[in-house]
């Protein structure tokens, strides 16, 4: 059966190219060269993942050696010409510069110089932060959440950190919360406006507040400053969830029909060795038959594939389904016989306002999607075998992302082509223990039921 794990994207190269091979893997990738220099993706680089572990593809494909380093010994000694000193420049400055010089175009890198090349995209890199990013929230939290958030990055710092500007982060954090209190606590409905207020009230100055890690920055203590950061970023996400008690955006009518998820829900799977062995013990604990994984929905961003996927395990469909292990990813089986509704790709592009349908994101362009398969513990549906445009109706999958097999910024070949819904938030401890054969043994929504909307309700 073929695994229709598949996707496509398109990277642009420059025409000359060096070969190379690509060690086997269930990713099956095929360059093709493209024969217009007036096209702007010379190359087309095709994703496809396979079922069979035999069914590789093998292709090479060419590139230029680009020169790292000049002998300027000859120019020091003054007996280089002028007209190899102009040479030597310009070559310095076409490597160095962003922008191809005359008669350059041969080592032009074109529009890959999008996400796939650049490391210092502040990409999630947990499903924590991806899930808090995706709330839509009041505004002065989300001013609140990124000050605080751009901390995380400046304790990364080794040695001397900038202790300053943390402080300046949290300062700013605290004006807004206190000049903003009335527009955060009236953006909370009436109904859980008291729970809101005792929440920022702990945000502001409670034990684990803004206060008290002000005061951990202002000591220098690194350690007491990560775990007060993370307790005022906890804090801060449930604030915003209090304030998001629905979707903010209208779904298409010819979308109403389906099941969705207007906001977040929990599920629990238990997963059971297939050959009888066991899970290997959590910290002080015995051997395990059995482990739990927990998964978050998120239908803020994907209501209609998290809204599916919810109404199969309230139907008990995953219960009893087996697992495969394939390259950086654990796959449901496909059984076409527990049908659900077949659910058109969706995909929330960041600093959108809605997820579009049937369309995938180009990262080369700058695309990225709210909820990124480059995080370790996504949880994605596989394509339709019909048509790349929907998604599986019931086959989903657990992405293991490894940045070694990435993009030069670290970001997955297939990002922005699958309908990510979520991600593994406990257990994931467990998924390189996972075996093909091993068994959903239950499948249980714990959380968010009442934000299942079915077709009957509507």
């Amino acid at each position: 059966m073929a695994f229709p794990l598949s996707s496509s994207i398109t990277l642009s190269f420059t025409p000359s190219t060096l070969k190379r091979h690509f060690l086997p893997t269930h990713l099956a990738f095929r360059f093709n060269q493209a024969r217009s220099q007036e096209n702007a993706r010379p190359f087309q680089l095709k994703v496809q993942c396979k079922a069979s572990k035999e069914a590789f593809v093998k292709d090479k494909s060419q590139c230029r050696n680009i020169p790292t380093s000049f002998n300027l010994s000859n120019l020091i000694n003054g007996t280089m010409k002028l007209e190899n000193v102009i040479a030597v420049i310009l070559i310095l400055a076409e490597i160095t510069s962003p922008l191809p010089l005359a008669g350059g175009d041969l080592w032009s890198i074109s529009p890959a110089n999008a996400v796939l090349y650049s490391p210092e995209t502040k990409l999630p890199r947990t499903g924590e932060l991806a899930l808090r990013r995706a709330i839509p929230a009041n505004t002065n939290m989300k001013a609140i959440q990124d000050s605080l958030e751009d901390i995380s990055y400046l304790l990364r710092i080794p040695q001397r950190k900038p202790y300053g500007t943390m402080e300046g982060n949290v300062k700013k954090a605290l004006k807004i919360a206190v000049d903003g209190k009335d527009s955060i606590l009236a953006s909370i409905p009436a109904d859980l406006r008291e729970k809101g207020s005792t929440l920022y009230s702990s945000l502001v100055d409670g034990k684990g507040g803004l206060e008290a890690l002000l005061k951990s920055i202002k000591d220098q203590d690194p350690d007491r400053v990560s775990v007060g950061l993370a307790s005022s970023l906890d804090t801060v996400a449930e604030l915003e969830l209090l304030q998001a008690p629905g979707l903010s955006f209208l779904l298409p009518e010819q979308y109403l029909k389906y099941p969705r998820l207007t906001g977040r829900a929990i599920v629990e799977l238990t997963i059971e060795k297939g050959d009888g062995s066991s899970f290997s013990p959590e910290a002080g604990g015995e051997l395990r038959k059995t482990a739990t994984i927990q998964v978050v929905l998120d239908g803020y961003s994907a209501p209609l594939t998290t809204g599916n996927f919810a109404k199969l395990v309230t139907d008990g469909a995953y219960d009893g389904t087996k697992l495969s292990c394939i390259n950086q990813a654990i796959i449901s089986e496909n059984d076409t016989g527990k049908n659900g509704y077949s659910v058109p790709l969706e995909i929330m592009p960041s600093g959108q306002f809605e997820p579009l349908y049937k369309t995938t994101l180009s990262v080369q362009d700058g695309e990225l999607p709210v909820l990124p398969l480059s995080v370790y513990g996504a949880v994605a549906m596989a394509h339709s075998e019909v048509s790349e445009e929907y998604s599986s109706p019931y086959q989903f999958f657990f992405y293991l992302y490894d940045k070694r097999n990435s993009g030069l910024g670290g970001i997955s070949f297939e990002e922005g082509q699958f309908s990510v819904f979520g991600y593994i938030t406990a257990g994931r401890e467990i998924l390189p223990q996972i075996k093909t054969g091993d068994v959903i043994k239950s499948a249980k929504l714990v959380e968010g039921r009442d934000r299942l909307v079915l077709p009957s309700e509507s």
